[in-house]
Protein backbone atom coordinates (compact mmCIF):
# COMPACT_ATOMS: atom_id res chain seq x y z
CA UNK A 1 0.00 0.00 0.00
CA UNK A 2 1.15 3.40 -0.88
CA UNK A 3 1.91 5.72 2.02
CA UNK A 4 -0.36 8.82 1.84
CA UNK A 5 -0.52 11.93 4.15
CA UNK A 6 -3.79 12.41 4.75
CA UNK A 7 -2.94 14.75 7.14
CA UNK A 8 -1.19 16.85 4.57
CA UNK A 9 -4.16 16.64 2.24
CA UNK A 10 -6.06 20.00 0.79
CA UNK A 11 -8.84 21.23 3.18
CA UNK A 12 -12.08 20.61 1.79
CA UNK A 13 -13.07 24.30 2.11
CA UNK A 14 -11.08 27.05 0.21
CA UNK A 15 -10.79 30.71 0.02
CA UNK A 16 -10.76 30.46 4.00
CA UNK A 17 -10.10 34.46 4.19
CA UNK A 18 -13.21 35.52 2.44
CA UNK A 19 -15.35 34.04 5.08
CA UNK A 20 -17.22 35.19 8.20
CA UNK A 21 -16.02 34.46 11.42
CA UNK A 22 -19.46 32.24 12.11
CA UNK A 23 -18.69 30.58 9.08
CA UNK A 24 -15.04 29.99 9.92
CA UNK A 25 -16.39 28.65 13.39
CA UNK A 26 -19.27 26.48 11.61
CA UNK A 27 -16.78 24.69 9.18
CA UNK A 28 -14.39 24.19 11.75
CA UNK A 29 -17.17 22.67 14.32
CA UNK A 30 -18.35 20.85 11.51
CA UNK A 31 -14.71 19.06 10.99
CA UNK A 32 -14.48 18.76 15.04
CA UNK A 33 -17.55 16.81 14.60
CA UNK A 34 -16.10 13.73 12.37
CA UNK A 35 -13.06 13.07 15.57
CA UNK A 36 -15.27 11.59 17.57
CA UNK A 37 -16.33 8.87 15.16
CA UNK A 38 -12.44 8.36 13.54
CA UNK A 39 -11.52 7.57 17.31
CA UNK A 40 -14.26 4.76 17.33
CA UNK A 41 -13.31 2.95 14.62
CA UNK A 42 -9.80 2.98 16.34
CA UNK A 43 -11.05 1.32 19.70
CA UNK A 44 -9.76 -2.05 18.92
CA UNK A 45 -6.42 -0.55 18.60
CA UNK A 46 -6.73 1.51 21.36
CA UNK A 47 -8.05 -1.39 23.77
CA UNK A 48 -4.54 -3.71 22.83
CA UNK A 49 -2.04 -1.27 23.99
CA UNK A 50 -4.15 0.27 26.81
CA UNK A 51 -4.33 -3.57 27.76
CA UNK A 52 -0.12 -3.64 27.14
CA UNK A 53 0.11 -0.23 29.40
CA UNK A 54 -1.81 -2.18 32.08
CA UNK A 55 0.29 -4.88 32.42
CA UNK A 56 3.44 -3.13 32.35
CA UNK A 57 2.43 -0.50 34.86
CA UNK A 58 0.30 -3.63 36.93
CA UNK A 59 4.12 -5.15 36.84
CA UNK A 60 6.15 -2.21 38.45
CA UNK A 61 7.04 -0.47 35.10
CA UNK A 62 6.65 2.94 33.29
CA UNK A 63 4.59 4.50 30.54
CA UNK A 64 6.82 6.82 28.22
CA UNK A 65 5.51 9.07 25.35
CA UNK A 66 7.73 10.44 23.29
CA UNK A 67 6.70 13.35 20.08
CA UNK A 68 7.52 16.25 18.51
CA UNK A 69 5.80 19.80 18.43
CA UNK A 70 2.38 19.68 19.05
CA UNK A 71 2.13 15.68 19.42
CA UNK A 72 4.72 16.11 22.00
CA UNK A 73 3.21 18.45 24.19
CA UNK A 74 -0.03 16.49 24.75
CA UNK A 75 2.13 13.67 25.92
CA UNK A 76 3.55 15.53 28.27
CA UNK A 77 0.01 17.43 29.19
CA UNK A 78 -1.50 14.02 29.45
CA UNK A 79 1.27 12.79 31.86
CA UNK A 80 1.66 15.52 34.00
CA UNK A 81 -2.36 15.46 34.46
CA UNK A 82 -1.74 11.83 36.01
CA UNK A 83 -0.19 12.87 39.46
CA UNK A 84 -2.97 15.29 40.75
CA UNK A 85 -5.99 13.51 38.74
CA UNK A 86 -5.13 10.01 40.08
CA UNK A 87 -2.39 10.43 43.17
CA UNK A 88 0.70 8.47 41.25
CA UNK A 89 4.22 9.21 41.15
CA UNK A 90 5.40 11.98 38.69
CA UNK A 91 7.59 9.71 37.49
CA UNK A 92 4.97 6.83 36.79
CA UNK A 93 3.78 8.19 33.48
CA UNK A 94 6.43 10.68 31.40
CA UNK A 95 6.25 12.98 28.47
CA UNK A 96 9.65 13.59 26.31
CA UNK A 97 9.46 16.36 23.57
CA UNK A 98 11.65 16.78 20.99
CA UNK A 99 14.21 19.46 21.86
CA UNK A 100 13.80 19.42 25.38
CA UNK A 101 11.49 20.97 28.28
CA UNK A 102 12.33 24.25 26.40
CA UNK A 103 10.07 22.93 23.03
CA UNK A 104 6.73 22.82 25.55
CA UNK A 105 6.51 26.87 24.84
CA UNK A 106 8.62 27.47 21.75
CA UNK A 107 9.50 25.29 18.88
CA UNK A 108 13.32 23.95 18.54
CA UNK A 109 14.29 24.30 15.00
CA UNK A 110 15.20 20.60 13.38
CA UNK A 111 15.03 18.99 16.84
CA UNK A 112 12.64 16.40 15.47
CA UNK A 113 14.46 15.56 12.56
CA UNK A 114 17.25 13.51 14.62
CA UNK A 115 17.39 9.46 14.42
CA UNK A 116 19.47 9.03 17.75
CA UNK A 117 18.51 12.04 20.00
CA UNK A 118 14.91 10.30 21.11
CA UNK A 119 16.84 7.00 21.89
CA UNK A 120 19.40 9.19 24.40
CA UNK A 121 16.28 11.17 25.56
CA UNK A 122 14.42 7.58 26.57
CA UNK A 123 18.20 6.18 27.77
CA UNK A 124 18.25 9.34 30.04
CA UNK A 125 15.71 7.74 32.50
CA UNK A 126 16.95 4.72 32.38
CA UNK A 127 14.55 2.72 30.13
CA UNK A 128 14.51 -1.06 30.35
CA UNK A 129 12.14 -3.81 29.40
CA UNK A 130 9.75 -3.32 32.09
CA UNK A 131 8.70 -0.17 30.53
CA UNK A 132 6.40 0.65 27.80
CA UNK A 133 6.78 3.89 24.95
CA UNK A 134 4.11 5.57 22.81
CA UNK A 135 5.28 7.52 20.07
CA UNK A 136 2.59 10.23 19.32
CA UNK A 137 3.37 11.91 15.66
CA UNK A 138 0.10 12.54 13.18
CA UNK A 139 2.07 12.49 10.30
CA UNK A 140 4.04 8.88 11.57
CA UNK A 141 7.18 10.31 9.84
CA UNK A 142 8.58 12.20 12.76
CA UNK A 143 12.50 10.57 12.80
CA UNK A 144 13.01 11.91 16.30
CA UNK A 145 10.18 9.37 17.68
CA UNK A 146 10.65 6.83 14.86
CA UNK A 147 14.46 6.20 15.55
CA UNK A 148 13.20 6.56 19.35
CA UNK A 149 10.82 3.25 18.53
CA UNK A 150 12.79 1.35 16.51
CA UNK A 151 15.63 1.31 19.39
CA UNK A 152 13.36 0.06 21.87
CA UNK A 153 12.27 -2.40 19.71
CA UNK A 154 15.73 -3.39 19.29
CA UNK A 155 15.90 -3.85 23.45
CA UNK A 156 12.90 -5.82 23.97
CA UNK A 157 10.73 -2.53 24.80
CA UNK A 158 6.64 -2.46 24.32
CA UNK A 159 6.22 0.56 21.40
CA UNK A 160 2.66 1.46 20.49
CA UNK A 161 2.19 5.17 18.78
CA UNK A 162 -0.84 7.61 17.82
CA UNK A 163 -0.59 8.39 14.28
CA UNK A 164 -3.63 9.91 12.08
CA UNK A 165 -1.72 8.79 8.76
CA UNK A 166 -2.70 4.95 7.46
CA UNK A 167 0.48 2.34 6.92
CA UNK A 168 3.12 5.28 8.19
CA UNK A 169 6.68 4.44 8.84
CA UNK A 170 5.86 5.01 12.60
CA UNK A 171 2.90 2.61 12.44
CA UNK A 172 5.24 0.21 10.95
CA UNK A 173 7.86 0.01 13.34
CA UNK A 174 5.22 -0.30 16.16
CA UNK A 175 3.66 -3.41 18.14
CA UNK A 176 1.02 -1.87 18.69
CA UNK A 177 0.07 1.26 16.61
CA UNK A 178 -3.07 3.51 16.74
CA UNK A 179 -4.21 4.80 13.32
CA UNK A 180 -6.63 7.32 13.68
CA UNK A 181 -7.61 8.85 9.98
CA UNK A 182 -9.33 12.13 10.88
CA UNK A 183 -8.69 13.60 6.96
CA UNK A 184 -7.62 16.53 5.67
CA UNK A 185 -7.61 19.55 8.40
CA UNK A 186 -9.47 22.62 8.09
CA UNK A 187 -6.07 24.42 7.46
CA UNK A 188 -4.52 22.31 5.11
CA UNK A 189 -1.59 20.80 7.02
CA UNK A 190 -2.92 22.19 10.63
CA UNK A 191 -2.18 18.99 12.32
CA UNK A 192 -2.87 20.47 15.95
CA UNK A 193 -6.74 21.04 14.92
CA UNK A 194 -8.48 17.31 14.17
CA UNK A 195 -5.23 15.40 14.39
CA UNK A 196 -4.40 16.77 18.19
CA UNK A 197 -7.92 16.95 19.14
CA UNK A 198 -7.69 12.93 18.07
CA UNK A 199 -4.36 12.32 20.15
CA UNK A 200 -5.77 13.95 23.38
CA UNK A 201 -8.67 12.17 23.02
CA UNK A 202 -7.09 8.79 22.70
CA UNK A 203 -4.22 9.57 25.28
CA UNK A 204 -7.27 10.30 28.07
CA UNK A 205 -8.64 7.18 27.24
CA UNK A 206 -5.60 5.34 27.66
CA UNK A 207 -4.71 6.76 31.01
CA UNK A 208 -8.08 6.80 32.63
CA UNK A 209 -8.79 3.43 31.93
CA UNK A 210 -5.36 2.08 32.76
CA UNK A 211 -6.08 4.48 35.94
CA UNK A 212 -9.06 2.56 37.06
CA UNK A 213 -7.68 -0.66 36.19
CA UNK A 214 -4.86 0.56 38.77
CA UNK A 215 -7.52 0.81 41.33
CA UNK A 216 -7.11 4.55 41.22
CA UNK A 217 -11.07 5.19 40.98
CA UNK A 218 -13.22 4.20 43.63
CA UNK A 219 -17.18 4.18 41.79
CA UNK A 220 -16.43 7.34 39.53
CA UNK A 221 -14.47 9.21 42.07
CA UNK A 222 -11.02 10.53 42.35
CA UNK A 223 -10.64 9.17 45.53
CA UNK A 224 -6.77 9.55 45.18
CA UNK A 225 -6.41 13.29 43.46
CA UNK A 226 -4.11 15.39 45.23
CA UNK A 227 -5.63 18.01 47.19
CA UNK A 228 -3.63 21.18 45.82
CA UNK A 229 -6.38 23.94 45.85
CA UNK A 230 -9.15 24.79 47.33
CA UNK A 231 -11.62 23.58 44.60
CA UNK A 232 -10.07 19.99 44.97
CA UNK A 233 -10.71 20.19 48.56
CA UNK A 234 -14.45 21.10 48.30
CA UNK A 235 -14.52 18.39 45.58
CA UNK A 236 -13.12 15.54 47.80
CA UNK A 237 -15.48 17.12 50.77
CA UNK A 238 -18.59 16.30 48.55
CA UNK A 239 -17.02 12.79 47.72
CA UNK A 240 -16.84 11.65 50.67
CA UNK A 241 -20.22 13.26 52.16
CA UNK A 242 -21.78 11.44 48.81
CA UNK A 243 -20.29 7.88 49.66
CA UNK A 244 -20.71 7.93 53.56
CA UNK A 245 -24.10 10.01 53.59
CA UNK A 246 -22.75 12.39 55.99
CA UNK A 247 -22.62 15.91 56.55
CA UNK A 248 -20.34 18.66 55.41
CA UNK A 249 -18.82 19.31 58.59
CA UNK A 250 -18.51 16.24 59.04
CA UNK A 251 -16.92 15.08 55.95
CA UNK A 252 -14.17 18.04 56.04
CA UNK A 253 -13.30 16.79 59.07
CA UNK A 254 -12.82 13.71 58.10
CA UNK A 255 -11.00 14.61 55.25
CA UNK A 256 -8.98 17.20 57.27
CA UNK A 257 -7.22 14.54 59.21
CA UNK A 258 -6.81 11.89 56.62
CA UNK A 259 -5.21 14.50 53.86
CA UNK A 260 -6.80 12.03 51.18
CA UNK A 261 -10.30 11.32 49.89
CA UNK A 262 -9.81 7.50 49.86
CA UNK A 263 -8.23 7.01 53.40
CA UNK A 264 -11.23 9.20 54.67
CA UNK A 265 -13.73 7.11 53.38
CA UNK A 266 -12.12 3.83 54.06
CA UNK A 267 -11.67 5.39 57.91
CA UNK A 268 -15.10 6.18 58.16
CA UNK A 269 -16.65 2.43 56.43
CA UNK A 270 -14.56 0.74 59.11
CA UNK A 271 -15.90 2.22 62.24
CA UNK A 272 -19.35 1.20 61.32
Amino acid sequence: MKFIKTTESDSNYNHLEKMEVRQLLENINNEDKTVAFAVEKAIPQIESLTKRVIEKLLKGGRLFYIGAGTSGRLGILDASECPPTFGVSHDLVIGLIAGGDQAIRKAVEFAEDSLTQGWKDLKSFTICEDDIVIGIAASGTTPYVIGALEQCNKNNIITGCITCNQDSPLSNVSKYPIEVIVGPEFLTGSSRMKAGTAQKMILNMITTSTMIQLGKVKGNKMVDMQLSNEKLVKRGVLMIMSECNISEIEAHRLLEKHKSVRKAIVSFQNKK
